[in-house]
């Protein structure tokens, strides 16, 4: 899809050195994937304590699927 954004320049060039890409636009992606990435990692560990489990780490390896 094709957006037009208004990006402020050195923190661009800073993008483009630290993800080693060759064009804007994958610099872009990797910068947002990497963003989305980051927050589900922190809703995850938002529910740290809040999940119950019935089964241990050990039994849930070896059961049968």
């Amino acid at each position: 899809m094709r957006s037009t954004v208004t990006l402020d320049k050195a923190k661009l060039d800073i993008l483009l050195e630290e993800t080693q890409s060759r064009s804007k636009a994958s610099a872009v992606s990797i910068a947002i994937d990497e963003y989305l990435k980051k927050k589900k990692m922190e809703k995850i560990k938002s529910m740290k304590g809040k999940l119950e489990f019935t089964l241990s780490a050990e039994e849930i390896r070896h059961r049968e699927r």
